[in-house]
């Protein structure tokens, strides 16, 4: 590779609510808009050469793919500022070597609206795009609609909000109280899959 070729990778990270979870942020685009991954396990690395080289860290349980961002959620046991920089290290090598982060052959919009959702779907979804996913984003993680069900919403929370002890507040707090207000029809939101 020649130096031309060779792509400028700056990586900050910002901390969030969960404290075993980090954002590490690149200077450019990782993942198209409205994008994102989820891997819970190594298991579910197959398309996602990062993810899986980062799984090989042995205090990696999850990690979180999204915008301009990379989020690892580490184990208990491990301290952050042992490991930070190993963390940054191998995704700036693999981000400068050029190498992928994803191999799936069509990439696809994970919280698209379509024509078999009821009006009230539609809403709800819409609502978590406008004045929830950006909240959740800037906090390293990711909600997506899951289901709606005589009242019920249920919702799948990823990356740094899996797990969080602090998820459970602002589904309740946060979440289901905006969406009660703003969607009468509404009277409880979950977490699927937490």
């Amino acid at each position: 590779m020649s130096i031309a070729e060779t792509k400028v990778v700056n990586i900050y990270t910002e901390s969030n609510p969960n404290p075993n979870s980090l954002k590490f942020v690149v200077n450019f685009m990782l993942m198209p808009e409205g994008v994102s991954r989820d891997y819970p396990d190594a298991e579910s690395t197959s398309e996602a050469p990062l993810a899986k080289l980062l799984f090989d860290l042995p205090f990696v349980k999850r990690v979180f793919y999204m915008s301009n961002f990379v989020t690892v959620t580490k184990d208990d046991a491990t301290d952050w500022y042992e490991v930070k920089g190993e963390v940054q290290q191998l995704i700036k090598n693999h981000l400068e070597g050029g190498l992928p982060i994803l191999t799936e052959k069509e990439v696809k919009e994970d919280h698209q609206i379509d024509e078999s959702d009821s009006d009230l779907e539609a809403k709800i979804k819409s609502i978590l795009d406008e004045y929830i996913r950006p909240a959740v984003e800037m906090d390293g993680g990711a909600i997506s609609f899951h289901s709606f069900d005589e009242g019920k919403v249920k919702v799948l929370l990823q990356g740094s909000c899996s797990g969080c002890p602090s998820s459970t507040v602002t589904l309740k707090a946060g979440i289901e109280n905006l969406l009660k207000r703003m969607v009468p029809e509404v009277q409880e939101v979950e977490a699927e899959g937490v």
